[in-house]
């Protein structure tokens, strides 16, 4: 009689492709460059308001300073994962993140407001591999029953990242100007490209027989978009994004038209409302793996629960512009919620998923999330400022999050049904 195939294994495999040690100095690697990467998005959020004085620009082209980074990812996410799901997911990170930090350097030498966007549209090209690499190697690392905590703990560095880059942005820039910011934040990324080449990655899983690139693109996409989880979790994803994306980008400059910070000193407070978002990732992953062991579907439960009270903490926040002692704790809280649907959510891109179409998997969650959310997000909100003021142009930000616990239900509903045809394979280190 034959032996069973491991690659056709019914069971998930207990393990990782590297042992617990390594799969923690991977993550210890990742979560780092993960914070250069937002740290390199978001510096220029905390100078928009030395930007617009030098250049004399909108509050609408100020948003697109942000919103050009998103759009060029989106547009790069799918060939980035192709490489990444066929090639190596190590070299990808590697190139892509000395990628980004060289676009950020650029910026330190623009002129005038068309150079400064296109220097951050190269950012977004460097950007657009990461987090499907990086999502694609953490849930190969460790075990599936880990997967949403592990995602939790390595989202944590995105606050983080953008904690940095608001409060280097603003300090360096009132001490020494706005561009010496972008040079800064843009060196640790260099040496981290550099060590991320000879991080351990696992054996490329082939695809299935194909009849070309063309067709083979076609086909991971009629996968990826059959499945009801996957399109429900994108949609719930890319509303919550469009939130913390448009608040990221005009938090800092909110405090300053309300009174509540000096011009170039808003970021202090805005990294205090992102820093509390240090405890929402983790414990996402946590409380949602836990409800996931009790129930299945509690992975999209959870995200949807969370999302609708991110909405109604932050609706009520914005009643009170200016008021220290009443907005900043409500603000705080909805910075430790906003964020735990992130965790559950990127481990349900993985779970529905064989291994060889996760980082695509993860690629059209970021495309949808950009095209459906947050592209737009900060130019829309910077439009309704030039209209009616910056107070009342962040008002719609809740309703988005409405949005999202929706989609996160639908998402529930089909999700039992989807990871039942999931092939499971054992993968095997390089």
């Amino acid at each position: 009689m034959s032996q069973p195939d491991p690659a056709s294994s019914p069971n998930p495999p207990a393990q990782g492709y590297v042992g617990p040690r390594s799969a923690w100095a991977i993550f210890a690697l990742l979560f780092l460059v993960n914070v250069s990467d937002y740290a390199d998005r978001y510096v220029v959020a905390s100078m928009l308001g030395f930007i617009k004085a030098d250049w004399h620009i909108t509050d609408a082209q100020a948003g697109w300073l942000m919103g050009v980074v998103i759009l060029f990812i989106t547009v790069f996410s799918v060939p980035a994962s192709v490489l990444i799901d066929r090639w190596s997911r190590r070299k990808m990170v590697a190139i892509m993140t000395g990628f980004w930090s060289l676009a950020t350097l650029a910026c330190a030498f623009t002129t005038n407001y068309w150079q400064l966007l296109i220097a951050r549209s190269f950012i977004g090209v460097g950007e657009s591999g990461y987090a499907p690499g990086g999502t694609a190697l953490l849930a190969a690392a460790f075990p599936e029953r880990q997967r949403a905590r592990v995602m939790g703990f390595w989202n944590v560095s995105i606050p983080l990242g953008m904690g940095i880059g608001l409060f280097a942005g603003g300090l360096i820039a009132r001490r020494w100007g706005w561009q010496h910011a972008f040079g800064l934040v843009a060196l640790p990324g260099m040496v981290l490209a550099v060590i991320a080449w000879f991080m351990p990655d696992y054996k490329t899983v082939p695809p299935p027989p194909g009849k070309g690139v063309v067709r083979d693109f076609a086909r991971d996409t009629k996968t990826i978009f059959g499945l009801p989880t996957l399109v429900f979790t994108f949609l719930g994803f890319a509303m919550n994004v469009s939130v913390t994306t448009a608040l990221a980008s005009w938090l800092s400059v909110y405090f300053e038209r309300t009174g509540m910070a000096a011009e170039g000193a808003g970021g202090k407070y805005a990294t205090g409302v992102f820093a509390l978002v240090l405890v929402g990732a983790p414990l996402g992953g946590w409380l949602s793996d836990v409800w996931h062991r009790r129930n299945v579907a509690g992975r999209l439960y959870f995200p949807a629960v969370t999302s609708a009270a991110a909405a109604i903490v932050l609706f009520v926040a914005f009643f009170f512009p200016g008021q220290l002692m009443i907005q900043m704790p409500l603000l705080g809280l909805f910075g430790v919620l906003v964020t735990c649907f992130i965790a559950p959510a990127a481990a349900v891109t993985q779970d529905v998923v064989r291994p060889g179409l996760r980082a695509f998997s993860y690629a059209m969650c970021v495309i949808v999330q950009h095209v459906a959310g947050d592209i737009w997000s900060p130019g829309i909100v910077g439009w309704f400022s030039d209209q009616w003021g910056l107070a009342q142009a962040v008002r719609i930000l809740p309703l988005w999050g409405v949005f999202a616990c929706g989609f996160f239900l639908l998402a529930a509903r089909h999700y039992q049904r989807d990871l039942a045809k999931v092939e499971k394979v054992e993968l095997i280190a390089e």
